[in-house]
């Protein structure tokens, strides 16, 4: 993957990701470094995901707000313009929205060539955990646990 190509928006996000990391750019491995280009149309979101290392984001194009919420439970966000910084420290979750009218483009540094990507979405309703126990774990009725469960490709 070259970072310098946009990655495909077009899902539910609003979201292209192109990464360079060692499973795509082999000569990153034993560099602790990582790549990403976000892609975010306008009213798109990187949704809430976490990493096992930190990361600095760039706005390279756009006003967006991105933030992550602490291990204390404490939301840390603001609303960032064309090259400001955030700075997201490891195994927090954190997410980006494009608040601005035009696609955002922010360029993403990990200090790991395999940072490890867990998307909270998926990994809640893109599995076969039974219904019945993600309904009890998150207090979401019936009805709307089978909705995100359809979305994301879970089942049961």
């Amino acid at each position: 993957m070259h970072v310098g190509f946009a990655g495909n928006a077009s899902n539910p996000f609003k979201l292209g990701l192109t990464s360079a990391i060692d499973a795509t750019f082999p000569g990153l491995n034993g560099l602790d470094l990582a790549m990403g280009r976000l892609d975010i149309g306008a009213g798109g979101v990187v949704p809430l995901h976490s990493h096992r290392v930190s990361e600095l984001s760039i706005v390279l194009e756009g006003t967006i707000i991105s933030g992550f919420i602490g291990a204390d439970n404490t939301p840390y966000y603001k609303k960032l313009n064309k090259w400001d910084t955030i700075i997201v420290p490891r195994n927090l979750l954190h997410f980006i929205v494009n608040v601005g009218d035009a696609p955002a483009l922010v360029l993403a540094s990990l200090n790991s060539a395999n940072p490890g990507l867990q998307v909270f979405d998926t990994a809640l309703f893109g599995n076969t955990l039974p219904s019945s126990i993600v309904e009890k774990i998150t207090l979401i009725d019936e009805e709307q646990v089978k909705k995100l469960k359809g979305m994301f490709g879970g089942s049961n």
